[in-house]
């Protein structure tokens, strides 16, 4: 509804809507369209200052708002502080004394109940700065005794439940690649990617508005417009001015707003819920509006909804949150942070902190900071009370139409600042690796005057002395990390990094810190930090190991990083080293602790997590069980989790993790065999039920497309390594035999495989599958596939790796065999083939290569392969045994060593005479019946 007020001489603007109702008539075609935005906005304005309850709008990080609203805190004294911030972030308030500024308030949710799980996890954060109108309504009302500050806007789980997945673009981060966005600088991320909460987000949501102040301002961005044609001028302004200017451009971008349907409900549901939750408190407490003071943005402010005032309509109804559990802390944040997430143009913050110090020092205004706060000051207004306001409010007089009407102030230009920032960001770009001199002073100098007054401006501003700094230092390349525009953006403010303290974590942070202690190191220190264990010397700190260890494995990569020692089941550690930089990344140790108050707790949640998703694997569980035992040592959590690997692999249908399994299982069985007197029930039944479940499979497996030779090599893996356990435990081996039977695969390097397990079982001898082999080698038309047979070959060799030297001998024979021509074409395919397929298996057969190959070239001519001399041996012993001679002979003619040794062990037999002829198979020969029976049962098999 439109809301306007009826245009009447009496009114406060009557003069400027005449004026305005004139010019619309003069300048549009027809008074309707144009008549009605510009009275509207008079109206909106008019309807504002006429309310009852004060309403003071603000733009989010403005020097001039934070300026208005500390002078006029000081002026009135309010009883009621009533805050545009989600009413669930008021118990966190208290706690930024603790902090060192920026830092953010944060709404946090895991376990999310009412949404959709994919939009797990639920983050909301408010930023605050120095700089903001919010932090110094903050301050007053926590250091001023008597005064109450209410958070009047929808809480963090109403955020979600207005704010449809996907639309929340719009208040929480830059478009990426647009002119505004920040550089990706690593300060720019620790908000995650929380959705933002910012009082007053005052932009034309109007492109075509936009552009056209953008294009006639000069300037390049939205943050370098605010800056010269708002900040500027209402710097130095009364507080009637500030408050009708601000309603204005409120109203005029609300009214220049599109039609976005969805966002526009949204808007006007929070005015509601804002409204609605002030007369209730002042229904509830008695208070009279006129001793409270609403802090709003600049667009809620010019609000046009029926709830709107003191005196509005209570028919909005605030539906209740969902059972979604939500956790409050605060993180810290930074000026690049805050620019990434609403849209900034970089460096704005930091330039708003400068003129912010700069506005202090200048109006004398003393602003408001909470006590004990870094850097803090005590302030007079926290020693007396609030003083009483009277009733009668002050009528408003028409500000508006002389500040519209004055003429821009002329800023002079002051040298001594423009000179220094000019000799500064010289400094700054020689120490970033520019070879910028003085010469390069002077050139920033003059173009930032020059740039100017191409732009129509008196006095260079920041973002003209940046545009200057680029064009007469930056050089084709950037030698360093950062380039000049954004040493331009830290010169300026630089981009403060805010710190939460150690009363203000949550219990888990402060047990970390507690815990590693011991290696007196400045932990929310940012940077990188060298730690350094000597854990044999002093055993206390292999607690602090197992910390360390626990947070590598539940923190970002970075915070910290093991430069020396390994952990490994089984294996106590002696000496570590470590860089640590849990300050850098305390925004993700904070929200370790929204999770549980210890590490160990949240470590074992998310174990669990991993176990019991919905998409687990056997090896993602068995990943887990291993977790469980190296960081946590928790023999029960790993049974409980061992538990739940063998319901998940006797639920899988597939092969996929197969090679995975393999690796783990062994590792475990290798832990437990060494250090627990007897094994685990769960892997004994893992071995067992694994054992038939792969059998089952493995027919399908060789056959199976989507199948890879390794994972089939590792379900064969698998069986043949646990037989033995297996069959131990009752397995029988038979059902693997029919497995192998039933395989019957068409790919080469399976064939190979299953040859390789045929030869493992016994059903296929060494000379038959080198048989097989010479065969390959001899057809033609096989042997461009020969590579895909030693692939299968070279995977072989984690079930069987007895194999290891006849696939050296068979790539040693096809190098030996084939002509040239023939190796040639597919010399490329055998290496990526076993590069791709078989590069762990490599040293295996680099091993065992240098091994049987002669180590030096020159006997390399007269080397026997010594597959080949195996069977020289074989041809000659019959000739020898037939040549008649004994193997026995030098101890027939000196009997003496025997006898000495006979006695010795207490011998007493006598020599026997040879009888001439064989012996030894008298028994076969007198009694054949038992021979040829056995024959016939061979043959028969």
């Amino acid at each position: 509804m439109s809301g306007t007020l009826a245009s009447t001489p009496e009114s406060t603007f009557g003069e400027l809507r005449a004026q305005l109702q004139e010019a619309a008539a003069t300048f549009a075609d027809g008074p309707d369209a144009l008549e009605g935005i510009l009275l509207g906005m008079v109206d909106d304005v008019d309807r504002a200052v006429r309310e009852p309850l004060e309403i003071f709008p603000v733009c989010h990080h403005s020097p001039a708002s934070a300026l208005a609203v500390a002078r006029r805190l000081r002026e009135k004294q309010p009883k009621v502080v009533y805050l545009e911030l989600c009413e669930d972030m008021a118990p966190l308030l208290s706690e930024l004394r603790n902090c060192k500024l920026p830092v953010a308030v944060q709404a946090f949710a895991t376990d999310v109940d009412g949404f959709p799980a994919e939009w797990s996890p639920l983050s909301v954060v408010a930023p605050i700065t120095e700089a903001s109108a919010e932090y110094q309504a903050i301050a007053y009302a926590l250091d001023t005794p008597g005064v109450e500050l209410v958070l009047v806007d929808r809480s963090s789980d109403h955020v979600f439940q207005w704010d449809a997945r996907g639309t929340h673009g719009a208040g929480s981060g830059a478009e990426q690649g647009t002119p505004d966005a920040p550089p990706p600088e690593e300060e720019a991320a620790l908000h995650g990617d929380a959705v933002g909460v910012e009082i007053g987000d005052l932009r034309p949501r109007f492109a075509e508005l936009e552009e056209h102040l953008l294009r006639h301002g000069r300037v390049r961005h939205w943050s370098e417009w605010w800056h010269q044609y708002v900040e500027l001028p209402l710097g130095d302004s009364d507080h009637d001015t500030y408050r009708q200017v601000m309603l204005l451009i409120g109203s005029l971008f609300r009214r220049l707003a599109p039609g976005d349907t969805h966002r526009v409900r949204v808007d006007e549901d929070r005015e509601r819920y804002m409204w609605t939750r002030m007369r209730e408190h002042l229904a509830a407490s008695g208070t009279d509006p006129a001793d409270c003071l609403y802090v709003c943005g600049a667009f809620h402010a010019a609000s046009r909804v029926a709830e709107f005032g003191v005196h509005g309509t209570d028919t909005f109804d605030i539906g209740p949150r969902s059972a979604t559990k939500w956790l409050h802390g605060l993180i810290p944040s930074s000026h690049a942070a805050i620019e990434a997430q609403f849209g900034l143009a970089a460096g704005s913050v930091s330039i708003a902190a400068t003129v912010w110090a700069k506005n202090v020092r200048r109006t004398r205004v003393e602003p408001y900071r909470l006590a004990g706060q870094a850097g803090a000051k005590r302030s007079r207004a926290r020693k007396t009370p609030a003083p009483a306001v009277a009733a009668a409010a002050v009528p408003p007089s028409d500000k508006l139409t002389g500040f519209l009407r004055q003429p821009p102030a002329l800023d002079r230009l002051d040298e001594a600042e423009l000179l220094g920032w000019s000799v500064e960001i010289v400094r700054a770009a020689r120490r970033n690796g520019y070879l910028a001199s003085t010469a390069d002073a002077i050139a920033v100098f003059e173009t930032s005057i020059l740039l100017a007054g191409m732009r129509d401006r008196a006095k260079p501003t920041p973002y003209d002395f940046q545009d200057a700094a680029v064009t007469c230092i930056e050089k084709d390349t950037v030698p360093g990390r950062r380039d000049v525009r954004r040493l331009v953006e830290i010169m300026m403010g630089s981009d403060r990094v805010g710190q939460v303290g150690y009363e203000a974590l949550p219990p888990l942070a402060r047990d970390v810190h507690d815990r590693l202690a011991p290696l007196n190191l400045k932990l929310q220190q940012r940077g990188v930090q060298r730690a350094l264990l000597d854990i044999a010397s002093q055993p206390e700190l292999e607690r602090c190991s197992d910390v360390l260890w626990m947070l590598r494995y539940l923190m970002p990569h970075g915070s910290a990083r093991p430069i020396m020692g390994e952990r490994k089941l089984g294996e106590r550690p002696i000496q570590e080293s470590w860089d640590l930089a849990l300050g850098t990344h305390q925004r993700a140790l904070i929200e370790l602790g929204y999770e549980g108050v210890s590490i160990e707790q949240v470590l074992e949640q998310r174990l669990r997590r991993t176990a019991y998703a919905p998409h687990a694997t056997a090896a993602t569980v068995l990943a887990a069980v291993e977790d469980a035992t190296l960081y946590l040592r928790s023999a029960r959590l790993a049974d409980e989790l061992g538990v739940r690997a063998l319901e998940v692999l006797s639920a899988e249908r597939s092969v996929d993790g197969a090679p995975e399994v393999l690796r783990r299982v062994r590792r475990l069985l290798a832990y437990y065999r060494t250090s627990e007197p007897v094994l685990p029930q769960w892997i004994e039944s893992f071995v067992k039920t694994g054992y038939a479940h792969y059998c089952t499979l493995l027919p399908t497996a060789f056959t199976d497309e989507d199948a890879t030779v390794r994972q089939v090599a590792a379900m064969l893996g698998f069986l043949f390594s646990m037989e033995n356990l297996a069959l131990s435990l009752g397995c029988d081996r038979t059902q693997l035999e029919l497995a192998v039977a039933q395989s019957h695969p068409d790919d080469p390097s399976r064939t190979a495989l299953l040859w390789a397990a045929q030869v493992q079982l016994g059903r296929l001898s060494r000379a038959d599958l080198r048989a097989k082999c010479d065969e390959l080698l001899a057809n033609p038309l096989v042997v461009p596939a020969y590579p895909r047979y030693l692939s299968g070959f070279v995977q072989a060799l984690e079930p069987v790796p007895g194999l290891t030297d006849f696939v050296v001998e068979a790539v040693s024979n096809a190098f030996g065999r084939l002509p040239d021509p023939v190796l040639l074409p597919w010399l490329p395919t055998l290496i990526t083939t076993l590069r791709s397929g078989g590069g762990e298996l490599a040293p295996l057969l680099i091993r065992e290569a240098g091994r049987i190959f002669p180590g030096r070239l020159a006997a390399l001519d007269e080397w026997v392969p010594p597959w080949r001399a195996q069977l020289e041996p074989a041809a000659a012993h019959p000739a020898r045994r037939a040549a008649g001679g004994h193997d026995c002979t030098l101890l027939a003619a000196h009997p003496a060593t025997c006898d000495a040794m006979a006695s010795l062990l207490g011998c007493d037999s006598t020599w026997e005479t040879a009888i001439p002829g064989p012996r030894g198979a008298a028994l076969a020969g007198r009694h054949p019946q038992t021979a040829l029976a056995l024959e016939a049962l061979l043959a028969g098999a």
